[in-house]
């Protein structure tokens, strides 16, 4: 491997002994040794099967985020990523064998939690990060970024996926999880809220991060204040919405995402007031009208979309997420549709929050 990574180096004008970094589980990490340190990293194929609209969706967003964080007399290597170029200017180098590599300035004096927010303090953190991030991406021309993950958030057409599942019912299980099914049915006539709002203006197409935890921010090592946002590999055109509301799915929820025991599942209110006034007061003056009305219920739409994806594979066989025991996609719906049904009952004060935030 380093012999190969040592070509990769090459193309740089590097020449170290790297190690491996991190505990990603989608694309490979190593650290470059010297003053300064880099990271290198190969792009999962597997995942991204077009790894350069992958790059040059990261080089056009970071690029506008250095220029916008030095105008506002921030440091940009440290408050955004840094791509080291190729020997021939190029932000990725493309090996032998077809894989992407990239090479991201390391930040020094930064961590990041791998855990779930465990304060709602912690959690509003992560708001003003991805609310800042946001913020300063609000005149970006998101229509210049390319879908990575075609329809990744259009839960309508997740629910197409659904329908389709269950009328092929390749693993027979549809007969054992009717009330699962039942439940998703009835939630058919929301599922294209937010993208029926794009599609009529009334919600402005901007860029979308797409995995909105507390793991994907790097905080200052001093002040253990937010620092930069990181992970962009699924930064794409889509609503901030999907952002809000799949930050709030995962951080507002106060159990695992595959726990079996629902009895310890619920939306917790506490986390979600923490979370919106913090995004708030980062993008109160950006929003629009409808942005701001569909915050409730963004929350519960992308809770609601993770729960069909999970009983879909759960009916297809198991053959996207990944399992670690029988039923564990079956476990992984019912938590967020028991978050689901916990929004609902909570609704209205959610709207209350918003309206008070």
């Amino acid at each position: 491997m380093q012999e190969k990574i040592n070509r990769v180096l090459a193309a740089y004008g590097l020449s170290a002994q790297v190690s491996p970094f991190g505990n990603g589980h989608i694309n490979h990490t190593f650290v470059i040794p010297g003053t300064p340190r880099y990271l290198l990293q190969r792009i999962s194929r597997d995942v991204f099967p077009d790894p350069i609209a992958v790059m040059e969706n990261i080089s056009k967003t970071t690029r506008f985020l250095q220029k916008k964080i030095a105008a506002g007399g921030g440091d940009p290597t440290r408050q955004a990523l840094t791509l080291l170029p190729t020997l021939d200017g190029k932000d990725y180098f493309v090996d032998e064998d077809g894989e992407t590599y990239r090479i991201y300035l390391f930040i020094e004096e930064s961590f990041a939690y791998e855990t779930a927010p465990e304060t709602p303090e912690q959690f509003a953190l992560s708001a003003h990060a991805f609310g800042e991030f946001q913020k300063l991406l609000a005149e970006f021309p998101a229509e210049e970024l390319k879908e990575v993950i075609p329809k990744f958030h259009d839960t309508a057409n997740r629910l197409k996926q659904f329908r389709q599942a269950l009328e092929k019912d390749a693993a027979g299980r549809a007969a054992s999880v009717q009330p699962e099914i039942e439940f998703v049915l009835a939630h058919a006539s929301i599922v294209s809220k937010i993208t029926d709002a794009i599609a009529d203006g009334s919600v402005p197409l901007r860029v979308t991060h797409n995995d909105t935890k507390l793991n994907n921010i790097l905080f200052d090592a001093n002040t253990k204040q937010p620092l930069c946002v990181i992970d962009l590999d699924t930064v794409m055109p889509g609503s901030l919405l999907y952002d809000y509301g799949d930050a709030l799915r995962f951080g507002a929820s106060t159990g695992a995402e595959d726990e079996t025991d629902l009895s310890k599942i619920e939306f917790d209110l506490t986390y979600f007031k923490a979370f919106t006034k913090a995004y708030l007061e980062e993008l109160g003056d950006v929003l629009t009208p409808m942005e701001r009305e569909l915050l409730p219920l963004s929350a519960l739409m992308m809770t609601l979309e993770c729960g069909i994806r999970f009983l879909t594979d759960h009916l297809n066989g198991d053959v996207y997420f990944r399992i670690h025991r029988p039923n564990h996609n079956l476990d992984r719906a019912h938590t967020q549709f028991k978050l689901v049904a916990d929004m609902e009952a909570k609704m209205e004060q959610m709207k209350a929050i918003v309206a008070e935030c």
